[in-house]
């Protein structure tokens, strides 16, 4: 299984940037950031069930999948210093990997955790899981924006892609941290402030997951509000700061 795409190979860059897309997200959703920020070269993820990886069955366990993320990529973080950047359920897959990677000795030098709760705040819950039909996770998109409205009323869209998405759902909803122990790395929250299932309190709760530097910052938009202005210099300030 392949876990990573490199978007644009940079072998003399100094830094990489490894991209966790969200729930129901593909690694197109980063295509254009390896061009945007030339210090790094820039890797995203691409969960099974989708885009390359269409024929694999959807990932059921957040957390057996990013263990396995995290065995595939740790070459990449041993070798130059490595920023994550997680959306959404990207940010949870991402943390989940990040504390694998230090388990085992290695790790990210900077996490960013962008619209979603800290990981303490998930409470998996089978039932709530097991509710997440295609119309309730229709009804989540159109709210939650970054999906085109009209696909979503394209019956041949959704036969694609509702598998993969709903097993995302699923999934999600059934996740707990657990206890663990803080990252060693820095973490930054960013949060849209018209974000309507992410509040800024629940971001600054992602202040407890680390014991390294820690800052929120709200960015103006919605849930999907680096559609439309992906935050290119905050993640430069990683690496250079």
């Amino acid at each position: 299984m392949v876990w990573t795409q490199c978007i644009e190979s940079r072998p003399f860059a100094e830094h990489r940037l490894v991209c966790f897309p969200h729930a129901g997200g593909s690694p197109y959703f980063y295509r254009g950031w390896g061009k945007a920020l030339e210090e790094f070269e820039a890797h995203t993820v691409c969960y099974p069930g989708r885009a390359e990886r269409m024929a694999e069955s959807p990932a059921t366990d957040l957390k057996a999948m990013a263990r396995q993320i995290a065995a595939s990529i740790r070459p990449l973080v041993e070798s130059r210093p490595t920023v994550f950047f997680g959306h959404s359920m990207g940010a949870i897959v991402a943390y989940e990997t990040a504390c694998a990677l230090e388990e085992d000795g290695a790790g990210a030098t900077h996490l960013f955790a962008s619209g979603a709760r800290a990981p303490q705040l998930m409470r998996g819950d089978a039932a709530a899981a097991a509710r997440w039909d295609d119309d309730a996770i229709v009804r989540n998109l159109v709210e939650l924006g970054g999906t085109d409205a009209q696909m979503l009323r394209n019956p041949d869209f959704l036969e694609l892609v509702m598998p993969y998405v709903g097993a995302d759902f699923r999934m999600l909803s059934s996740y707990t941290a657990g206890e663990r122990a803080p990252l060693g790395c820095a973490v930054t929250a960013l949060v849209g402030t018209s974000d309507p299932r992410v509040t800024t309190e629940q971001a600054d709760a992602w202040r407890e997951s680390t014991g390294g530097p820690f800052r929120r910052v709200s960015l103006p938009g919605d849930h999907f509000y680096l559609a439309a202005a992906p935050p290119f210099g905050l993640v430069r300030e990683a690496a250079t700061g």
